[in-house]
């Protein structure tokens, strides 16, 4: 999933976010092609995105819950953090656990 925007941003940081009700979210590219994305305006504030080999169904996410895991971000952190203070700021550095997926991303 990408968050879009900064609505978006406030939305996730939220106790908890329904999506589609609370966040619009749209279909990004699927599969290899990448101009099949459903949400041509961009106007969606997280797009989700799935890339399959062989069969794959589509999966609807309207209507999912996202929560925040206190536990989870204490367990790879080594302290209680917010979601807030680990999205925005930049005063936190990602734990050392993330480094490989980091770096596929730079």
């Amino acid at each position: 999933m990408l968050v879009m925007n900064q609505r978006g941003v406030d939305h996730l940081l939220r106790d908890h976010v329904t999506l589609g009700a609370d966040a619009s979210i749209a279909a990004g590219p699927v599969g290899r092609d990448a101009t099949r994305a459903t949400d041509a305006q961009l106007k969606a504030e997280i797009l989700s995105y799935s890339r399959a080999k062989g069969l794959f169904a589509g999966v609807d996410l309207t209507g999912g819950v996202l929560r925040p895991d206190a536990r989870a971000d204490r367990d790879l952190y080594g302290r209680t953090i917010t979601a807030r203070e680990i999205l925005t700021g930049g005063r936190v550095a990602a734990p050392s656990a993330t480094q490989p997926f980091v770096a596929a991303l730079k």
